[in-house]
């Protein structure tokens, strides 16, 4: 299995709702390191997995959507405890959306996992892995 690995940040406010997340109840922000790591079990005739350049872009693009943004008002996030694990998902979910209407080209095709991964701080992250 072949893998390639993009990867950017984002800073983002969210607050959490229940007494587990204690002080974290109150408006906080977070900056993610966010990779986003396409596997596959061929490479293209030009020996690629997926564009490299064009992959750094789609993802730029998805992140925006998030990226300087107080999650808690944005509708598609509305009433959701946007911790971690739940942002690897949600993002795992642009992407493979991204993949299947073809904005990744046509190595997108071929992607048969993909895996997101965001780095909290550099002793904990979470990520989300499933097939597209």
């Amino acid at each position: 299995m072949f893998s390639l690995t993009v990867c950017d940040h984002i800073m983002i406010a969210h607050s959490f709702q229940g007494e587990e997340f204690g002080p974290a109840q109150r408006l906080h922000g977070a900056t993610y390191a966010v990779e986003a790591e396409f596997r596959a079990p061929k490479l293209d005739t030009a020996n690629l997995l997926i564009d490299i350049g064009l992959a750094k872009t789609v993802l730029r693009a998805l992140l925006d959507t998030v990226d300087y943004h107080n999650l808690d008002t944005l509708p598609a996030l509305a009433g959701q405890n946007t911790t971690t694990e739940f942002m690897a998902a949600h993002i795992h979910g642009l992407v493979v959306a991204a993949l299947k209407d073809g904005r990744l080209g046509a190595g997108g095709a071929g992607v048969c996992r993909l895996k997101i991964l965001l780095r909290e701080s550099p002793v904990a992250w979470a990520a989300y892995e499933a097939a597209v």
